[in-house]
């Protein structure tokens, strides 16, 4: 039987040939930690040329210097980039073969249940090597085929070139925390943890003009399949993908689709649940052998996230759980007086960061390198700086309070349901109690008006978009748009929605790409699969109870947060100080807009020059935004 030669640090991988394949030794780097990466490469005309699989894993090495392994046999090519968050020994190294069967994985993520994984494993009568989860993954699948997703709580992006049948099973966890990038060509099928990999190997990157149109009219990304590189896809959520490395075809099915679990129907018993599984969920995301922190904005969703998860680290640790607070400069939307005091009645080692203009003028442009597509706005600086901060105080694991909106019912738009649901239930008069239960909680009239009656006409959303961005060459409304139209009476079908298309795999890009480049793994107890089935089934009027948006988690939480938290009425985030930022920019933006190529073919130029610097701030930056992006990435027009 060949292996996979490993050794400690080598410069440079050296190639070796024997038996058919091609082997590149692992270069072991034990003292440093960045986040996972891998590639694949089926060439569907012949052999895979190694030092082009070498070229492209490496591609990512910012994502993990800790290892790196590339394997090829035949037409087949895989590499990883390592990060050890788990079992720091050589053993971990990917690409990992099965012991006994000709299998092997590429892997980016972290199975959380893996000890309980193993241990029914054991019992079947399996035994392991490693104490990686890399193994049980790959144990899973030789066990139970297919059906091993359906076992793992986690996050994950992975292949495994099965050399029985010689298929590559590739798979992404449920709602996309961790990417899966490929192309598909009559050549090659190619696959990646970043777009970068992938652009080489087409032949010039070419723009999708209805993501680019989205994007223009009102910042929408991430809400399909598709990317903005033309020919480079995402496999989906939730999704597995077969490929048949003989012929290169491929076959791609759902193996989860988002569901309610069995429904709480009163209310203390509601808060009590979802304080188990969030506390269990915090617990699982705390396996590590590297240093775990989290961010903390001073919200109730991470301010719930770090008092957990500090209570359960505190026992077997001898220094306070780190947290980490990006500062806004501008007084609206700055909370360190928040986290101020979920730090200190939580006993955290706090961290805070405080990006200035300078700061965010002299990192738009890495920043688009950084997520390859664009994004709109500036307010994921707050979070690069977290990450930076996080890798220069050694906390390689950070725990993130995303989801907790999606799944709770933490934005206003929801309230038009909530506000509907009383209407049948208790006529007008219940209506108008309902709506003043809501401003009490901190909904002003206005945004409740705009959500009943404007959110939920597409026609008016689109004859507004169309008005106010008259220089558009198509500013149409994104299909998702107008099925959220359609959705705003029904709260669950709203949130099903912004959970697996209009806003979340938005937030999960941006979170992994940023942490990424400074080598953190973000763990996210709010996306728990089990908690995510069991906030679904709550019903409405349990999660806007009383008026007050995630009621359950309020209650929940109300022992263990200061009331100014856990009954706080504003919701602000890791928030830029856009108006001071983009003001400031506004030369540098109108300059770079206007010698845009790109972004010629989407707007009429000299009605934009004429009306810049009177659009509303959102829109400067998007249209600055693309501009970089063609710029940066070398992008055509179709």
């Amino acid at each position: 039987m060949n292996r996979l030669r490993q050794r400690r640090f080598v410069p440079n991988a050296h190639i070796f040939r024997r038996g058919g394949y091609t082997e590149l030794r692992h270069r072991i780097n034990l003292d440093r930690h960045f986040v996972c990466g891998i590639f694949g490469l089926v060439d569907k005309t012949g052999p895979v040329d190694a030092r082009q699989v070498d070229q492209m894993t490496d591609l990512v090495a910012h994502r993990g210097p800790d290892g790196r392994g590339v394997r090829v046999n035949g037409n087949v090519g895989m590499g990883h980039r390592r990060l050890a968050i788990i079992d720091l020994t050589d053993d971990g190294a990917q690409p990992m073969r099965d012991r006994r069967l000709p299998i092997w994985i590429t892997y980016n993520g972290e199975i959380y249940n893996y000890v309980e994984l193993r241990t029914e494993l054991e019992a079947l009568g399996y035994t392991f090597h490693t104490a990686s989860d890399t193994e049980v993954l790959l144990t899973a699948y030789v066990c139970w085929g297919a059906g091993c997703l359906e076992r793992f709580n986690g996050m994950w992006s992975f292949a495994i070139h099965d050399e029985r049948d010689n298929t590559l099973f590739c798979a992404r966890d449920r709602f996309g925390v961790k990417p899966f990038y490929y192309i598909n060509t009559a050549r090659q099928f190619a696959f990646g943890s970043e777009i970068r990999q992938l652009l080489p190997l087409v032949e010039r990157p070419i723009a999708d003009d209805d993501l680019i149109s989205d994007f223009l009219v009102c910042g929408m990304t991430d809400h399909t399949s598709r990317t903005f590189f033309k020919g480079v896809e995402k496999l989906p959520p939730g999704h597995r993908m077969r490929v048949d490395v003989s012929t290169g075809q491929i076959e791609i099915e759902r193996y989860y689709s988002l569901a309610p679990g069995a429904a709480v129907s009163d209310e203390g018993g509601a808060a009590k649940s979802l304080r188990e599984l969030l506390d269990d969920a915090t617990r699982l995301r705390l396996r590590s052998d590297v240093r775990v922190g989290t961010c903390l904005s001073g919200g109730l969703d991470s301010s719930s996230v770090a008092t957990l998860a500090a209570r359960r680290y505190a026992p077997g640790s001898s220094e306070r759980f780190f947290a980490i607070t990006a500062v806004s400069e501008q007084a609206s939307n700055n909370e360190e007086e928040y986290a101020a005091e979920v730090a200190e009645k939580a006993e955290l080692n706090w961290l805070r960061t405080k990006p200035s203009y300078q700061d965010f003028a002299s990192t738009a442009e890495t920043l688009l390198d950084v997520q390859e597509e664009p994004f709109a706005g500036p307010s994921i600086m707050m979070q690069y700086a977290v990450m930076q901060a996080a890798r220069s105080n050694g906390v390689i694991v950070l725990l993130d309070g995303q989801g907790g909106d999606e799944t709770l019912l933490g934005y206003h738009r929801y309230y038009a349901a909530w506000l509907l649901d009383h209407l049948r239930s208790g006529g007008f008069r219940g209506f108008l109690s309902a709506f003043g239960a809501a401003t009490r909680a901190g909904v002003s009239r206005g945004r409740l008006l705009m959500y009943l009656f404007g959110a939920s006409s597409a026609g008016l959303r689109a004859a507004y978009y169309r008005l106010r961005y008259s220089f558009l060459r198509n500013p149409g409304l994104p299909e998702p748009l107008r099925r959220f139209a359609s959705k705003t009476r029904d709260a669950q079908a709203m949130q099903v929605l912004e959970i697996t298309e209009t806003n979340l795999p938005m937030l999960l890009r941006f979170e992994d790409k940023n942490s990424m480049r400074f080598g953190i793994e973000t763990r996210l107890p709010f996306l728990d699969y089990r908690f995510v089935e069991f906030a679904l089934a709550l019903p409405t009027r349990i999660k806007l109870n009383k008026g007050w948006a995630k009621w359950p988690l309020r209650a929940a939480m109300s022992d263990q947060l200061p009331a100014s938290i856990s009954w706080r009425k504003d919701k602000v985030g890791f928030a830029a100080p856009d108006r001071i930022w983009l003001t400031r920019h506004s030369a540098p933006m109108y300059d770079k807009v206007i010698a845009s190529e790109l972004l010629a073919r989407y707007v009429d130029m000299p009605k934009l020059k004429r009306k810049f610097h009177r659009l509303d701030l959102g829109m400067r930056w998007r249209l600055y935004c693309v501009a970089l992006w063609g710029e940066r990435f070398r992008v055509e027009a179709p």
